[in-house]
């Protein structure tokens, strides 16, 4: 299953290509890191860690 690259921060609504920096939960919850770090890293939906999105780069 492939991870579902979510296009706006859930938090800011800023827009997040998929090349672009972002943070997950393990429920994919989407954030830009000026969010994940005013929350200090923690999702407000679940309370897990968000962690670093892998990035895809199109050709």
């Amino acid at each position: 299953m492939a991870l579902e690259m979510r296009e706006i921060c859930e938090r800011c609504e800023v827009s997040l290509r998929a090349a672009d920096p972002a943070f997950i939960c393990s429920y994919e919850c989407t954030f830009c890191p000026d969010c994940t770090a005013a929350m200090a890293a923690t999702c407000p939906n679940c309370g897990g860690e968000l962690l670093v999105r892998p990035r895809r780069v199109t050709a």
